[in-house]
């Protein structure tokens, strides 16, 4: 007989799966998930597709999703290099009544229109929204032309070797040059 909490997960599971996104299990495991992510219409990162990792603790829903990137994002809100979340509603204001939907249906779009620069998990993104938000904006288009095709998507995860090696030539001098 299954408990009320892996009840929840499978029926939260199912509803993503039935929805218009594109979910895939990681070793089939219902605690473990991707989701193909648009950003939404009239911000910056409109057009751009992410695959966000998806773990469902034990305790779920009483405890919070963790929830990543992984594909790069230029946003204050959102560690570049491991792609995991600052989101208020996520980390500390988590509450059972919450399902996956909500999470990208609502939280992750608003989180994206609505930047908090005062409480960055990426300090460049912060400091460039403040100072310079257009510069900020057309950073953002620019992270979305390059890591946020459908193609960078469907490639995030399995080649994080290659992105990392092609990243650290640009901008490198070697001595032999």
């Amino acid at each position: 007989m299954s408990n009320p909490t892996k009840r929840r997960i499978e029926t939260d599971v199912m509803k993503m799966m039935m929805s218009d996104y594109e979910v895939s299990l990681v070793n089939d495991s219902m605690h473990e998930f991707c989701v193909r992510f648009y950003g939404p219409a009239e911000t910056p990162f409109a057009g751009g597709v992410w695959k966000i990792h998806v773990e469902l603790p034990e305790q779920y829903p009483f405890k919070s999703p963790s929830i990543g990137f992984m594909n790069k994002i230029f946003h204050p809100n959102i560690d570049e290099l491991s792609g995991s979340v600052c989101l208020d509603v996520i980390n500390q204001t988590w509450s059972p009544m919450f399902d996956m939907i909500n999470i990208f249906e609502v939280f992750l779009p608003q989180l994206l229109r609505y930047p908090n620069p005062n409480d960055p998990l990426n300090g460049e993104a912060a400091a460039l929204l403040m100072r310079h938000p257009k510069e900020y904006e057309l950073k953002v288009k620019e992270y979305v032309q390059r890591y946020a095709t459908k193609e960078m998507a469907d490639d995030a995860g399995a080649k994080d070797e290659d992105e990392d090696e092609e990243m650290s030539d640009i901008g490198s001098i070697s001595e032999d040059e």
